[in-house]
């Protein structure tokens, strides 16, 4: 599964990061992102009622939608067995990496120095989410480049259309795209055409 996931991962290269007050209708939410050609969705945990919104999404047949924010060993498997394909940290957490290699499934770990990096791969990351992003720019992926060649590293916080494509040939196996593509009131104001359309610029931004 590790290995089918990076591939798509590398591929599609995008991942929508929903953080919303409420989701009226996760699995159109989806859709309308997949119609924008966005694959990958995390949904995260401040958003309420988690699971719901994954077993819906999951129930519609949809798929590369996982979690994020996994704190514990518990979220991860309640996240899990609501149907999240893959789970996402904010940081190194033990729990949730045991958790996840426990079920099989993948999970992108948060990190930021080389030795977070170190410690996400020692505790079995399959991809590594550098946070914050735009802080410290594509030349941080150079950089970390040196020590981890083959690392498939992941841009989040503050990737936009117009620096998303830096972090890309920077060496970023993808990009994370949030309040750009899925700003939280259009996600519960149910405006799906507007997320589509976001989610089109946001990828068409990154063949320029």
């Amino acid at each position: 599964m590790s290995t089918d996931f990076l591939t798509q991962l590398t591929k599609d290269r995008v991942i929508a990061v929903v953080r919303a007050p409420e989701i009226p209708d996760a699995a159109a939410l989806c859709a309308a992102l997949h119609a924008g050609g966005i694959r990958w969705i995390e949904l995260t945990r401040t958003t309420p009622s988690l699971p719901t919104h994954l077993r819906r999404a999951v129930a519609e047949g949809l798929r590369g939608v996982g979690a994020g924010t996994v704190m514990t060993a518990e979220q991860a498997e309640e996240l899990i067995d609501a149907g999240a394909e893959y789970l996402v940290t904010p940081g190194c957490r033990p729990g949730v990496a045991r958790a996840a290699t426990a079920a099989g499934v993948p999970v992108v770990m948060g990190a930021l120095t080389p030795t977070e990096v170190g410690q996400a791969l020692d505790l079995g990351a399959d991809a590594v989410k550098i946070f914050p992003a735009r802080a410290f720019g594509p030349r941080h992926f150079r950089d970390l480049a040196g020590p981890f060649p083959d690392v498939p590293l992941v841009a989040s916080g503050g990737v936009n259309a117009e620096n998303a494509a830096g972090f890309l040939t920077a060496g970023a196996r993808a990009v994370c795209a949030g309040s750009e593509v899925v700003p939280p009131g259009v996600v519960a104001a149910g405006d799906w055409t507007e997320i589509t359309r976001r989610a089109r610029a946001f990828t068409d931004s990154l063949v320029r």
